[in-house]
């Protein structure tokens, strides 16, 4: 397992390059990331308000920051989607919410 800190000073440049779409009905709160480029979607769910179940063949990542724990699950993966731009997607996210000292896990934390 490997964990990613998240600093501000190096996701800046990107903040303006992705999307957030959020549903009419924000009780869930189940906001999507959207990269207009690559049409990459990433699925946010906060683990204390929502439920999460992993969908077969989408990357997913898990981010803990304090008492929150977000799961981060990819909307119509494909292998053009590098690794790199999925883990940017969710960091921009975390700085998006004031998650500075977020960390990134692989596997469920």
């Amino acid at each position: 397992m490997w964990h990613i800190v998240i600093e501000t000073t190096l996701y800046l440049s990107v903040m303006l390059n992705y999307l957030i779409s959020i549903p009419k009905n924000g009780a869930l709160k189940k906001e999507t990331i959207h990269d207009p480029e690559s049409k990459l979607k990433i699925k946010v769910f906060n683990l204390l308000k929502s439920t999460f179940t992993p969908k077969k063949g989408e990357v997913r990542y898990f981010v803990t920051a304090g008492d929150k724990t977000l799961a981060f699950e990819t909307d119509g993966y494909n292998k053009k989607h590098r690794t790199l731009l999925i883990l940017q997607m969710i960091s921009w996210y975390c700085i998006y919410l004031g998650l500075i000292e977020a960390q990134i896990h692989s596997t469920w934390p």
